[in-house]
């Protein structure tokens, strides 16, 4: 096996990992009290702290390597945390299930829109890849009467996969030279700097039982899954990134169901099984092209 082919062998597994950790940030939108904004500006906090403890006890710099590549980590930076905000809004005012699957549209969003900025054609595969994960994702949506709530909620999941689809495929293009835990110190670091103006909550207020939420939060939920994530993205492509992680809203609708009581129904069921069968077959496919 060449280094290439090892290289995204690697980035596989650290996908992988990533998205079972991500998986569970979904439950944090639920069990910590705050709103959505402030839930994401805490999560910055301290993961912009682990992520500057990370980079530099791997003996590297935080520095970047131009003065434009500043400008980059401050517009990722900006999506990021509207990204994060929207996601946390959108399962308070619905449910983890139905915030999870509205944001899961990205993926589809990802396998049309990387072509067109790379200049590939679109592949056959591709188109029914997405079509599977779209079908999958419209199953897992439980019973539910769509009250005001639960159509901002999806409305905010969808708004929330175009800035992630956003930032995917820009750091992919703009950003990918740098480490993981580096690009991700910077994204957080920006993030809190431009949700503070907006914080509405005494931090001396905040309950000890809420801080050891937040820290939990953001080092083994943020710190850890972010640094992989963008690590793997550096190896492949944007599309296979977000297929794979097509098995996070299975991930999350099994923890809501265990943690939160949140029913996981035959039909939601059926769609979380096609999900992961097209993340599967993603990560088959990619892996014998790495050969």
């Amino acid at each position: 096996m060449n280094q290439t082919a090892s290289n995204k062998q690697a980035g596989l597994l650290e996908l992988h990992l990533a998205v079972l950790l991500f998986g569970g940030t979904a439950l944090f939108s639920k069990l910590i009290p705050l709103s959505a904004l402030n839930i994401t500006l805490l999560r910055c906090v301290v993961a912009a702290v682990v992520l500057a403890c990370i980079v530099k006890a791997s003996k590297k710099t935080l520095s970047l390597d131009a003065t434009k590549d500043y400008f980059i980590a401050l517009g990722l930076g900006i999506i990021v945390s509207l990204h994060w905000v929207t996601y946390f809004a959108s399962m308070q005012l619905s449910s983890v299930a139905i915030g999870m699957i509205a944001f899961f549209t990205y993926p589809v969003m990802t396998v049309f829109i990387e072509p067109i900025i790379t200049g590939n054609p679109i592949q056959r595969s591709d188109i029914i890849s997405g079509i599977t994960v779209l079908l999958g994702v419209i199953l897992l949506i439980p019973e539910a009467s769509l009250g005001n709530d639960v159509t901002m909620g999806i409305a905010l999941g969808i708004l929330s996969a175009a800035f992630f689809t956003a930032r995917n495929l820009l750091h992919k293009r703009y950003f990918s030279a740098y480490s993981g835990s580096q690009a991700m110190f910077y994204q957080t670091g920006v993030a809190v700097l431009f949700l503070a103006p907006w914080n509405t909550v005494e931090f001396s207020q905040i309950e000890q039982s809420t801080w050891g939420l937040v820290l939990l939060l953001g080092v083994i939920f943020t710190a850890a899954p972010h640094a992989l994530f963008t690590t793997a993205l550096r190896h492949l492509s944007a599309k296979t990134v977000s297929l794979v992680s097509c098995l996070q809203p299975f991930y999350g609708a099994v923890l809501a169901l265990l943690f939160l009581g949140e029913q996981l129904d035959i039909k939601p069921a059926i769609g979380g099984l096609l999900v992961v069968a097209t993340a599967i077959f993603e990560t088959r496919r990619n892996r014998k092209t790495a050969k």
